[in-house]
């Protein structure tokens, strides 16, 4: 059973992809307007409408904000044109047997800078909080965005907070926060830090790029630049993002860990879900409410949605367009590395910002993996204890654990 949960989605209906046709091609055109069917008892629809309305309004402020902030820098009609000029570059790198040729590999020996925390929630006695910073060698894949992308010096620097057992390296779980929630102390309870150290694994949480101590210098919020630049700058902040973990991972097997894994929440899921289609290294990966495709994402999101639609309108374009842009950055372009029973999805039934049908995508191309529901929404986890209990038995039977 690869339901794992008491809550059960339609897994009988056909899957969304056709044989031998490209994901882009394959998803309907009104993909954005789909829902996920779920078996709910009554309490569990009472408590999936309840925080799905919480979604509501943090989706319609979120989209307010990004609308004004983003959408007239790098989303403009002239802005889309350039990035349709630009799509067959990306194109010829979207390769599925070979996501090595846009995510390139990082150099090994990069020196990670290592000191003692500041301020953690959560500070073991029995072990050590540190803090990770190294100068990213990452440069754009497409020559035409260097020089912009690289001219944020704040974010050629990668951080990340460590969590470690004093006695010897142990299995390290990897953690990715979500879009604009890069704080160490919100996700050291959203990833339940101290319950993973007990359990015996020490504990990396990375921070993405463009987020945190590498937001750009006159952001207006953490993650601006993330998507502010416009779809190269989405494609080249993803694939800096892959880089930067994979050089945390070397530093941790520099180090002697014996294995890890990774896990993320919303945009940290969409960047676990592709660090397992490129890094074999990997024992595991859990997105937690993963987006799948961000050009659909989007078109769930007003206004950010009319915005995009009236863009669309202007340029001669659909949302196909808009996910051949972003294909090659997308996890949904190439298979995973790691076998399926190495594979778990966790998805809200009330999420309404990456909704139910994102995971389900998700699932569906990862072969119909181990999947949890709970009832709650994108930030609402109700039953966190349960889908913590499913990984821990995941964890187990993969025999990742410490024990």
């Amino acid at each position: 059973m690869t339901v794992v949960s008491r809550i059960v989605h339609d897994a009988g209906q056909p899957g969304p992809f056709e044989a031998g046709a490209p994901w882009w091609d394959s998803l309907p055109l009104d993909f954005a307007r789909s829902r996920e069917r779920f078996d709910l008892s009554p309490a569990d629809r009472w408590r999936v409408g309840a925080t799905a309305a919480s979604d509501h309004v943090l989706r319609t402020l979120g989209a307010s904000l990004v609308g004004t902030l983003a959408v007239p820098v790098g989303y403009h009609p002239s802005a889309l044109a350039r990035a349709f000029r630009d799509r067959a570059f990306y194109e010829a790198l979207t390769d599925r047997e070979r996501p090595e040729r846009f995510f390139l590999p990082p150099p090994r020996g990069v020196r990670v800078q290592v000191s003692n925390a500041r301020l953690p929630l959560f500070r073991p006695d029995d072990g050590l909080t540190l803090d990770l910073r190294f100068e990213s060698p990452f440069v754009p894949v497409h020559p035409h965005e260097r020089r912009a992308y690289l001219g944020h010096r704040r974010n050629r620097v990668a951080h990340a907070r460590h969590w470690r057992h004093g006695t010897r390296p142990r299995p390290t779980v990897v953690a990715v926060h979500g879009f604009s929630a890069d704080l160490y102390h919100l996700n050291e309870w959203f990833f339940a830090i101290p319950w993973l150290y007990r359990e015996g694994y020490d504990v990396l949480l990375v921070t993405l790029p463009f987020h945190g101590k590498r937001q750009t210098r006159l952001s207006p919020f953490s993650g601006h630049g993330f998507f502010a630049g416009g779809v190269n700058r989405i494609n080249e902040a993803i694939a800096q993002a892959i880089f930067d973990l994979r050089i945390f991972l070397h530093h941790l097997e520099a180090a002697g860990v014996p294995r890890f894994g990774v896990m993320g929440v919303s945009l940290g899921g969409f960047t676990s879900a592709l660090l397992a289609a490129v890094d074999d290294r990997l024992s595991f990966a859990i997105p937690n409410v993963p987006v799948a495709s961000i050009a659909d994402l989007v078109l769930e999101w007003e206004p950010i949605a009319s915005l995009m639609r009236l863009a669309f309108a202007a340029t001669g374009r659909n949302v196909v367009d808009a996910r051949r842009l972003l294909a090659v950055s997308c996890p949904l372009s190439y298979p995973p590395k790691l076998a399926r029973e190495r594979l778990m999805i966790i998805g809200g039934v009330a999420d309404r910002l990456a909704p139910p049908t994102h995971s389900r995508l998700l699932w569906e191309h990862w072969g119909r993996c181990r999947i949890h529901w709970f009832p709650g929404s994108h930030l609402v986890h109700l039953d966190r204890g349960d889908y913590f209990r499913q990984m821990r038995r995941f964890l187990g039977e993969i025999e990742f654990s410490p024990r």
